[in-house]
């Protein structure tokens, strides 16, 4: 995972509430373990016609969607089935961070672990975002997570919160298990300490 690191990004818009995760990644593309290729599977059902080709009129296929990093989306986004391969699908398009007034817990736990970072924000400033990023497709959004900050496209900054342990992977690019194998000689070193009793 790398490291998160402070960007600045245009936003796609997805004013949609309740998105679940069988929307974010159809449950017939779980059958993998391999994060390869599930962006290409991302909103499928909404992305993609009948005969197979993008859907015009969906957001994500529209030019100035293209290579954005931030997705502002509607309230509780992520409910429905534990998945991780909602937030892999996410990040394999390219996403790196998820705005909502609210997010189903367990698609933001599952999202933090895997390099995505789910921002809420307050109804208001939430609002005006989406209405500000609807209007002007090439307005810029920066996302600082060791800032903890949003800085909106008039200027104004914005803070949110994140777990503390969950910042520090994200900020490191570890996941949990990289984070243990960060105090290898720590557990040597008692190891043999406790051997030695």
């Amino acid at each position: 995972m790398d490291k998160f690191t402070a960007f600045e990004s245009h936003v796609v818009p997805l004013p949609a509430e309740n998105v679940d995760t069988d929307q974010i990644i159809p449950a017939r593309f779980l059958k993998v373990t391999d994060k390869n290729g599930l962006g290409d599977a991302l909103f499928f059902d909404w992305r993609y016609l009948e005969d197979g080709s993008p859907n015009p009129k969906f957001v994500l296929n529209e030019p100035a969607s293209q290579g954005a990093k931030i997705l502002i989306a509607g309230d509780n986004f992520g409910c429905g089935s534990s998945r991780e391969h909602a937030p892999w699908a996410l990040t394999g398009w390219g996403l790196r961070a998820i705005l909502s007034t609210s997010f189903a817990d367990i698609f933001k736990n599952n999202a933090l672990k895997n390099g995505l970072l789910p921002i809420e924000l307050e109804p208001a400033v939430h609002a005006k975002l989406m209405r500000d990023v609807q209007a002007d497709r090439a307005a810029k959004v920066k996302v600082d997570l060791a800032d903890q900050s949003v800085t909106l496209p008039d200027g104004s900054k914005v803070t949110f919160q994140v777990d503390p342990f969950a910042k520090r992977c994200l900020l490191e690019g570890v996941d949990q298990l990289g984070y243990l194998l960060g105090f290898d000689e720590q557990i040597k070193a008692f190891e043999a300490r406790h051997d030695a009793l």
